[in-house]
């Protein structure tokens, strides 16, 4: 185990002065971690435009500087943070909201590259006074905001024995309480919880051994337990949040390509998918002992999710199944409703409407209703060379489009 507190070189534009010192408060809008607030890819937000002009929504601001990758950003008060990379190494940038200025970069670790696409696929998580950033070579950091030096850093792949997926680490970290956890994939450290403010092993996940696949955990409380749920390179799997117990495993919903898709968690219950043939499952889950155990519900073919993530809004799940937008019914698993919309891409839920990133640069707007696909505005961003992977983010009154080295901010308040 290699934790380093040590700080390396860090470029401090004269702006960091206008934040030293100051760590903005969590409100109701922020965008905190990957997927939201809650990891459910929903924002809480009202009061946004119900229709877009044949141009898009105004933009606000446009910057190109932010190297390779695909994450997106993760957003509080006025600070945006982002990973990329600069001059071969991963780093994270934090920005103003404003207008997109450079505060501080910190660099992280070696950037890797890659056929699919250069540098890290992960979003940063906020969470108090630092930010923890996770790059596509597993270095893992938790940075202090006001500065961005670094509070501790260490390697999860040397750490815990892992080794890095085909196309590269694209989780990012999940804080609960005191800790962080990662899914290194080593032996019976599949999934491991680290302690938040030092970076220190608090358990490893004995008996998972599962290399990681692309995929971020969720946590829940279950009958009082409280649970970690995760997708593995195998498997989609249960541990007991306190020690790592691995409570359950269940196959049928894993390929042994690419399992990306976060897990949706709804009242006792857990739906997974994948793509490359596979498909979707709702389990069931139920305590005893001090333990949950899982069943399955159904196993549909209706939602074969690659990447795009799924969205549950009233009792209809959305995302794309392939490459075509499509509404399940969480009950019954039965396809309610399928439209080519933008493409294969990725969505984000906010006030009654589905935001939607297809991979060709197409962003559309559509109502999230059981009724039918209702396509409310739809632009088209620059073609930076290959896909647009990153996931939309909406936060304070903004939709942020990160493509590639390049993130826009557009206003999309209702007047």
């Amino acid at each position: 185990m290699t934790i380093r507190t040590r700080d390396l070189s860090i470029l401090l534009p004269l702006a960091i002065v206008t934040i030293i010192g100051i760590v903005p408060c969590l409100h109701a809008d922020d965008w905190p971690q990957w997927r939201g607030p809650d990891r459910n890819g929903r924002s809480s937000e009202t009061g946004l435009l119900e229709n877009w002009p044949p141009e898009g929504p105004p933009e606000i601001w446009r910057i190109a500087q932010l190297g390779a990758g695909y994450g997106t950003v993760s957003t509080r008060g006025d600070l945006i943070f982002v990973q990329g990379t600069r001059d071969g190494s991963s780093v994270l940038y934090s920005l103003h909201r404003d207008d997109g200025e450079e505060l501080w970069i910190r660099k992280i670790g070696r950037s890797l590259q890659h056929g699919r696409g250069d540098g890290p696929r992960s979003t940063p998580t906020i969470d108090g006074d630092l930010v923890y950033a996770l790059t596509e070579n597993g270095d893992l950091a938790a940075i202090k905001i006001e500065d961005g030096s670094f509070a501790w850093q260490r390697n999860i792949l040397e750490d815990f024995g892992g080794k890095n997926p085909s196309w590269l680490i694209s989780e990012s970290p999940l804080i609960d309480g005191n800790r962080l956890f990662v899914t290194p994939g080593g032996k019976d450290a599949g999934i491991v919880a680290l302690d938040k403010q030092t970076g220190e092993t608090c358990w490893t996940s004995k008996g998972l051994s599962d290399r990681a696949s692309y995929s971020s955990c969720i946590v829940a409380e279950i009958a009082g337990i409280r649970s970690i749920m995760a997708f593995t390179s195998q498997a989609a799997v249960g541990l007991r949040a306190s020690d790592g117990l691995v409570m359950w495993r269940y196959e049928p919903v894993a390929n042994r390509t690419a399992n990306v898709a976060t897990p949706i968690f709804h009242e006792d219950k857990v739906f997974y998918s994948s793509a490359y043939g596979t498909g979707g499952a709702l389990l069931s889950l139920t305590s005893e002992d001090n333990r949950i155990s899982a069943s399955e519900l159904y196993f549909t073919r209706d939602m074969q999710n690659h990447h795009g993530g799924v969205i549950l809004v009233d009792g209809f799940l959305y995302g794309f199944s392939g490459s075509v937008l499509t509404c399940v019914s969480l009950e019954t698993g039965r396809r309610v409703w399928r439209d080519r919309s933008v493409g294969k891409g990725s969505l984000t839920f906010a006030d009654g409407y589905l935001y939607l990133v297809g991979e060709g640069n197409q962003i559309g707007l559509a109502k999230a209703a059981p009724e039918g696909y209702i396509e409310k505005g739809r632009f088209t961003i620059e073609d930076q060379g290959k896909p647009s992977w990153a996931h939309p983010v909406v936060s304070g009154g903004r939709l942020y489009i990160r493509n590639l080295g390049t993130l826009a901010c557009y206003d999309i308040r209702r007047r």
